[in-house]
């Protein structure tokens, strides 16, 4: 069978079950939110008391649609990519019209700057206001490292300016020592600005300027590689979603069905794919299964990107 253009392996089929179970997953933790949020999280009760139960409805629905769509076509990534950048484009349109005056629209009644970065810094600096680490975390519970490449407002771009290239490329391994390094800049200089008593005007644009060197390494890099550099070499949150991420008890792992073929590797700009690790993840799967691994991974041959 060929592969779609960003395409990967996989089962196809819907699985009714997933979507029911989206439905009600989603409805049960947006209940909560509403019912135990310290103030109206629901943007539809902001606007009319009671409506954010039909919030909830659609939502959850919109949860299910989802899950059904992509357990449908796990071939073509291009699919997850629309609705990621579907995703970040409301975002970033609530958000500029909450900066505009309608201040019902911010997140937490409160401007925060939409850098990943800021996520970690930002209660540094103020000395308390938790809720997007919060969020951040027990989304990372549910999902996993799955924030990274649904969730994140920035990722959606920067996969956008990797799919320039048709596959997938690989960033140099310095790359990975400027994630670590920005991961432990961050709340240093999130505390440093405090410490010295920094305005919040002067730590806004700090935390755009950050944002911005982002989009520029986009722009340049991911663009040309073929792979995301922003999420996987500079963001800092994205590191933390990896870390965290390994605790979450729904990680996504290597199933025995899978043939091995190696058609995910030129697929992932994430770089988190390669020949050894999927043979690792193989064997660790036939293990779970109680099934032999010889002729699973023998056929995952090196594929060298294009261009």
């Amino acid at each position: 069978m060929n592969a779609k253009p960003g395409a990967t392996a996989g089962a196809g089929g819907r699985r009714p079950w997933a979507g029911v179970a989206a439905f009600a997953l989603t409805a049960v933790v947006l209940t909560m939110a509403r019912l135990k949020a310290p103030f109206t999280i629901l943007l539809a009760d902001r606007f009319l008391p009671g409506a954010g139960w039909g919030e909830i409805a659609l939502l959850s629905a919109y949860a299910g649609i989802l899950v059904l769509r992509l357990s449908s076509r796990p071939l073509d990534t291009r699919y997850r990519l629309r609705i990621w950048l579907g995703f970040s484009i409301v975002f970033f349109a609530q958000f500029l019209l909450g900066v505009s005056g309608i201040r019902e629209l911010l997140m937490t009644g409160v401007l925060h700057v939409p850098v990943p970065a800021v996520v970690i810094a930002g209660p540094i600096y103020r000395g308390g206001r938790f809720f997007m680490p919060i969020l951040f975390i027990s989304t990372v519970v549910l999902a996993g490292p799955a924030w990274c490449s649904h969730l994140c407002y920035f990722g959606g771009w920067d996969g956008l300016a990797a799919s320039a290239r048709r596959r997938a490329g690989r960033l140099a391994p310095a790359w990975t020592w400027l994630r670590i390094a920005l991961f432990a800049a961050t709340p240093l200089a999130a505390w440093l600005l405090r410490a010295t008593g920094v305005g919040g005007r002067a730590a806004a644009l700090a935390a755009v300027g950050f944002g911005a060197v982002g989009l520029a390494l986009m722009a340049v890099f991911s663009t040309r590689r073929g792979a995301m550099a922003h999420c996987t070499g500079y963001c800092p949150l994205g590191l933390a979603a990896v870390l965290l991420g390994r605790l979450s008890p729904f990680r996504l792992r290597f199933s025995p069905r899978c043939n091995g073929c190696g058609r995910c590797i030129p697929a992932c700009r994430y770089g988190a794919l390669d020949p050894a690790r999927i043979r690792v993840e193989l064997v660790e799967a036939d293990e779970r299964a109680e099934t032999s691994p010889e002729k699973k991974y023998l056929t995952i041959r090196k594929r060298q990107p294009r261009g």
